[in-house]
C-alpha cells in the first residue's frame, strides 16, 4: 500500500483512501466516481476475460462514498451515483451522463439504462452555462467497447471528464475512486495537478498504463 504512480500533474496511491492515503484531502477540488451501493456485477459476455464478472470494491452500499464525504466537508465535489440510492448531503445540482451506445445487455424489462446522475456539491464551478445533460457515443461494452480497452467494468470516457474538470475551481483534483484513471487522464491532460487513490492493485495497474501512454484524445463530443 504506497505510492504507486507519479509525474509532474498525477500522484496515484495504491491502498483505501478511507484509512490509508489521506493526502487526497489536500486537494481543492473532488472529482470522483465511488461505489454506488448498487451491488454491481458486470455481465460476462460481452467483456473480456479480465472483467468478466468483475465486481466493484464496497458496492453493498453508499458508506465508502459518504465516509469520503464527510471527509471532504463542504468544499466543491463532482460525484458519480445512481437514483437507486439517495443523493449525497448538500447536492447542488444534478448532471446526466446519457449513454447514446448504451446495450441493452441480458436484462428483460421494457426499458433499460441509458444514463447515470453526476451530483454537484459546494460551489466555485464556472464557465459558460451549458445544458446538464452530456451525450457520449462511446460504447462501453463489446468488442470494441472502453470495458475491453480499459480493463476496468464501469470506465468513464475521457470526453465526458474533460466536461466535468473543465467547469471545475482552480486548483488540485482528487479522486480517492481512481478507478480506470479518467479523472487523472482528463485533470492533466488539461494541465491540472491530481491526486488519486485506488484500492484495487490491477485497476492501479491500468491506470498507470494509461497515464504512461500520454493519452490527449478526449475523445469525440456528441
Amino acid at each position: 500500500m504506497s505510492l504507486y504512480y507519479q509525474d509532474d500533474h498525477v500522484t496515484l496511491y495504491h491502498g483505501d483512501c478511507l484509512t490509508e492515503h489521506r493526502e487526497w484531502l489536500n486537494a481543492d477540488v473532488l472529482v470522483t466516481d465511488p461505489p454506488y451501493g448498487v451491488a454491481y456485477k458486470s455481465g460476462g459476455m460481452s467483456n473480456s476475460a479480465h472483467t468478466a464478472r468483475a465486481s466493484i470494491a464496497n458496492d453493498e452500499t453508499v458508506t465508502a462514498r459518504d465516509s469520503a464525504l464527510a471527509s471532504w466537508g463542504r468544499r466543491p465535489a463532482v460525484v458519480f451515483g445512481s437514483w437507486r440510492q439517495p443523493r449525497p448531503a448538500m447536492t447542488q445540482h444534478r448532471l446526466i451522463w446519457h449513454k447514446g451506445k448504451a446495450l441493452p445487455g441480458m436484462r428483460t424489462s421494457a426499458w433499460y439504462s441509458a444514463d447515470e446522475e453526476i451530483y454537484v456539491l459546494g460551489t466555485g464551478f464556472a464557465g459558460k452555462p451549458v445544458q446538464n445533460v452530456f451525450r457520449t457515443e462511446n460504447r462501453q461494452d463489446g468488442a470494441n467497447g472502453l470495458v475491453r480497452e480499459t480493463g476496468h467494468p464501469t470506465p468513464k470516457p475521457l470526453a465526458l471528464m474533460a466536461w466535468l474538470v473543465e467547469k471545475c475551481p482552480p486548483g488540485i483534483i482528487a479522486d480517492p475512486f481512481a478507478g480506470s484513471g479518467a479523472t487523472l487522464l482528463a485533470a492533466r491532460n488539461l494541465g491540472r495537478r491530481a491526486i488519486g487513490v485506488e484500492l484495487e492493485e490491477r485497476y492501479c495497474e491500468v491506470i498507470a498504463k494509461r497515464l504512461d501512454q500520454g493519452v490527449l484524445d478526449i475523445g469525440a463530443l456528441a
